[in-house]
């Protein structure tokens, strides 16, 4: 059948996969329960009839705060059905972003999960007229509860209204208002309508492969990325396992031994440093061969053209010496593909994760762009380690005089909600939209990111730097956990830095330091001593202008709760410098 609207995708799948009794899983005290193609449709019908008879309008905003789960599927594709407006948020954003995205959005209805949320989300309800009805997931005692509203749809059925409703819906209408911040600014509404949404994963034939059938997801799916890939799932008739938590993706992994995931190169970073950790623990001759095959893997090349037939008879035996144990440990025996992005991915990690039988392929795009623009692929030459792929099929991308990525297609936004003005500052009269990142195409079409260009600076001497370039190399060391370049107006470029405190301690104990407080830990001249040595190694291959030269260490962390980062864990430059404002001046006094 033909896919032009997101609830299409739903009835394809029970048309193509109706044996398919894996659709959705999620964990519920401590168990796997799993919903099947045809159970996913009836639950998501039920929901439906149960939005109807609530008095949800063509067009209505309905907002959901939830974590991954099996039912944001399926009050995703109920709230579509209706012809009302996926409002989707993260459930980790503070209450004033509560209050200006639901005043914002004129939502009807909001389903919440979690305690804070819901407290959140309460104290934000004066402010926030339009909200009429408030749903939680489970039974809080405050509000009806997704259980309740499931019992009113199956003694309410609405099975004629709801065909009629969903005849009713055209692809060029708004299907889902995600908001996004970006590094700086109040979250701006992006409109993205359902031929946006559903022009966006048939053109991934030539990344994922054929026999891929297990997603395992734990980035957030309220994020245009996480939410693309879903809908790739559920077109391919994959089963999508939800981690229960970020803390427990390893031991999920394990159970449930995926084919894929998309990740964030810092998630990828954690999992290398925990592969290294349980490396160091092995003795004598096997911890040797296990940090032989570690180095080997990093040296790995993507296209075998460019590997030497002796490098590659050296992977053969790592890989049945180390690399199969190492997936074996984390029940990646079966992996495909890891798709990679929002941040640049370093040559090391990509290539370890990729000679380890773990590919990792990149991508790029914006919640403005559906969000994909370009991705990496199976095709000759579609993949190289700093490359974020080859624009997809239908999608015109060009660089600007000024080095600026520009994007025309299917793929653009419908536009900001009630921001006539700001949309047209970034897509202009012929229909390109300039999306503030700098890049440039290689002889096969593919496209590197070079930095964004509101975070360029010039240094005193009239020097440009890219702080984002800085930043991707800085943060491939494991002493280093988060980073910020700065030094607009000034002579140089200095850091701030805020340890990994793991590897820092790790480090200390080797060195027998004894360590204290992270406080006091960061001040002491031996540690100070190591940094310095860490950053001049990391300043080799850089512009004489662009190394860094003084650097400040924090005992801080900067997160999303606390507001120094975006829900996709880019640092929020404005914010950060602003915090840091006296230390930063006293850096270059």
């Amino acid at each position: 059948m033909e896919i032009k609207r997101v609830f299409d995708l739903l009835d394809n799948y029970v048309e193509k996969y109706p044996h398919q009794q894996e659709a959705l899983a999620g964990k519920k005290n401590g168990q796997w329960v799993k919903y099947s193609s045809t159970s996913y449709k009836e639950h998501a019908d039920t929901l439906s009839y149960a939005l109807i008879e609530l008095g949800i309008e063509k067009g209505d905003k309905v907002a959901m705060i939830l974590t991954n789960r099996p039912e944001w599927n399926m009050l995703d594709m109920a709230i579509s059905q209706v012809g009302a407006i996926t409002v989707p948020v993260y459930p980790t954003i503070s209450e004033e972003d509560y209050r200006y995205i639901l005043h914002d959005c004129d939502a009807k209805m909001v389903i919440i999960d979690g305690l804070s949320v819901m407290n959140k989300v309460t104290n934000i309800l004066p402010d926030a007229p339009n909200v009429k009805l408030v749903y939680t997931m489970v039974d809080r005692e405050k509000y009806p509860y997704f259980d309740q509203l499931l019992q009113l749809g199956k003694e309410h059925p609405h099975a004629e209204e709801l065909a009629a409703r969903k005849a009713a819906v055209d692809e060029m209408e708004c299907a889902t208002i995600i908001y996004t911040s970006g590094t700086t600014g109040t979250p701006k509404g992006v409109m993205l309508s359902h031929h946006n949404l559903m022009n966006q994963f048939p053109n991934f034939h030539y990344t994922i492969s054929d026999t891929s059938n297990k997603a395992f997801s734990f980035l957030p799916v309220c994020h245009a990325y996480e939410r693309a890939l879903n809908y790739c799932y559920q077109y391919r008739g994959m089963s999508i396992y939800y981690a229960e938590s970020l803390g427990t993706i390893a031991s999920d992994m394990r159970e449930v031994h995926p084919t894929m995931m998309c990740a964030v190169p810092r998630v990828l970073e954690r999992f290398y440093d925990a592969i290294l950790q349980s490396g160091k623990k092995q003795k004598g001759i096997k911890k040797r061969i296990f940090f032989w095959a570690v180095r080997l893997g990093e040296r790995y090349k993507i296209d075998a053209v460019s590997r030497h037939w002796f490098y590659d008879w050296k992977l053969g035996i790592a890989d049945k010496l180390v690399y199969a144990k190492i997936r074996q440990g984390i029940g990646a025996d079966n992996f495909d593909i890891i798709v990679s992005g929002a941040a640049a991915i370093s040559q090391k990690i990509a290539g370890f994760f990729s000679a380890i039988k773990m590919p990792v392929f990149e991508g790029y795009g914006l919640t403005e762009t559906s969000p994909v623009i370009a991705v990496s692929n199976r095709n000759p030459h579609g993949r190289e380690v700093g490359y974020v792929g080859q624009p997809l099929p239908g999608t015109e991308v060009k660089i600007a005089d000024n080095g600026e990525i520009c994007c025309r297609g299917h793929n653009v936004m419908m536009g900001y909600y009630k921001q006539p003005e700001l949309t047209k500052e970034v897509i202009d009269e012929e229909g390109w939209f300039h999306t503030g990142d700098m890049g440039e195409f290689d002889q096969y079409n593919r496209l590197k990111i070079t930095g964004r260009i509101k975070s360029l600076f010039k240094t005193s001497g009239g020097k440009y730097i890219n702080p984002d370039m800085i930043e991707a190399k800085f943060s491939a060391s494991k002493l280093i956990e988060q980073i910020l370049v700065v030094g607009e107006n000034q002579k140089f470029a200095g850091a701030l830095i805020i340890p990994s405190f793991t590897d820092l301690k790790a480090w200390c104990a080797e060195e027998n330091i004894p360590y204290t407080t992270n406080e006091e830990m960061i001040q002491k001249p031996e540690v100070l001593k190591r940094y310095a040595a860490e950053i001049n190694e990391l300043n080799k291959g850089l512009g004489e202008t662009e190394k860094v030269k003084k650097q400040v260490l924090l005992a801080d962390e900067w997160s999303i709760n606390n507001g120094m980062l975006t829900p996709t864990l880019k640092a929020k430059r404005k914010v950060i410098t602003a915090k840091y404002k006296d230390v930063i001046e006293k850096m270059f006094a």
